[in-house]
């Protein structure tokens, strides 16, 4: 069976099938150490602009200056 063949019968599945579906995915993926350089059940910090002085604003204006006239 191709992906296409089942993305078509995932999309006629209910939405309770459809978590179903999503959870079985994440813990196939989970079980695996192919996920490198991630470890099972360790916590990992992410650095976010909230934490830097000043990187929201200067993420603001990088926002702004991309932004179609």
């Amino acid at each position: 069976m191709t992906l296409s063949e089942i993305m078509s019968s995932v999309r006629l599945l209910p939405a309770a099938d459809k978590l179903k579906l999503i959870r079985f995915l994440a813990v196939e993926i989970d079980d695996r150490d192919e996920i490198y350089p991630l470890e099972h059940g360790m916590t990992y910090h992410l650095q976010t602009p909230q934490f830097e002085a000043g990187a929201t604003d200067e993420l603001n204006k990088l926002l702004d200056a991309a932004r179609p006239a």
